[in-house]
């Protein structure tokens, strides 16, 4: 029994010794990767929320008709705007950013153009009107179909592109970082989709290259302080809080049982007033025999 402890015991000393220099060299690499600056390559690329600020309305830009709109005339309109920044010959990211929002409307079930607006501007002033009507097509075509109600979303997802100072200073109001890579003629760019108010005012941001259904109704729900949405979407935001940890909304427990509350209360008020007119005619029957 002793004779073979000593093996057992030599071998986890040898576990525990590798074990504790993965540690140390863990460690060391997390400190000396802390003291290293942010190449300025990834610096060109992050995403700085903007929330509560107003993007520039009176930028320029053309639509995928070629014709030369401001960017106001998509907002005003007592509707929240879902703003996405992307190039339409983009290899791989912004395809997969566009096909998330397209999932999410389809899920959402609400119509662009109808509870909501969708603007999508290019980053690359490279691209003209015809390449974003041959996007928008495309896109089109996808979300009508099996979905007849989503034919009429043509009017409310606009792909628009420009010259590049204005693309830049939407961008910039956004907090948008992106860089141009001269060697593989791409972008280099962030995943994420802006939701503002009729106005123009951020109100949140939505990360990476799926979004769920729910999600995005709650968003625009939220953004849309009670023009947008049923009284079942406008109960369960109550339910629901965006959590910036997180970067999406989660069940909020307090919440529901404000809800939850109210609804009794509701409920009970309702039974009363029942058995209180029950009560009345049972007296005004008994008073009449």
């Amino acid at each position: 029994m002793i004779s073979a402890f000593f093996p057992l015991a030599n071998r986890f000393l040898c576990i525990s010794i590798k074990r504790f220099f993965l540690l140390m060299l863990c460690l060391l690499s997390t400190a000396l990767y802390a003291e290293e600056p942010t190449p300025k390559e990834l610096e060109a690329v992050e995403i700085k929320e903007h929330i509560g600020d107003k993007i520039p309305l009176d930028l320029s830009f053309v639509d995928d008709h070629g014709k030369t709109v401001a960017l106001s005339q998509y907002f005003k309109k007592a509707k929240p705007v879902i703003l996405s920044l992307v190039y339409y010959n983009c290899p791989m990211l912004c395809n997969l950013v566009l096909n998330g929002l397209l999932s999410a409307v389809k899920e959402s079930k609400w119509v662009p153009g109808d509870a909501y607006e969708i603007v999508s501007v290019s980053i690359s002033p490279r691209e003209t009107s015809e390449v974003a009507a041959a996007k928008k097509a495309n896109y089109m075509e996808q979300l009508s179909l099996n979905q007849p109600e989503m034919k009429d979303a043509k009017n409310g997802w606009h792909f628009l592109t420009g010259q590049e100072e204005n693309i830049q200073k939407l961008a910039k109001s956004v907090g948008f970082g992106y860089r141009y890579d001269p060697s593989s003629q791409d972008y280099a760019h962030g995943a994420v989709l802006f939701i503002l108010t009729e106005e123009g005012v951020l109100k949140r941001y939505l990360y990476g290259i799926t979004f769920e259904g729910e999600q995005l109704r709650l968003a625009l729900t939220e953004t849309g302080e009670g023009a947008v949405g049923s009284v079942i979407d406008q109960i369960l935001l109550r339910c629901f809080k965006y959590e910036p940890s997180h970067q999406k909304y989660k069940f909020y427990i307090w919440g529901a049982m404000r809800v939850g509350g109210l609804i009794t209360i509701l409920l009970i008020t309702i039974l009363l007033t029942i058995l209180w007119g029950q009560d009345r005619r049972n007296k005004s029957i008994v008073s009449q025999s």
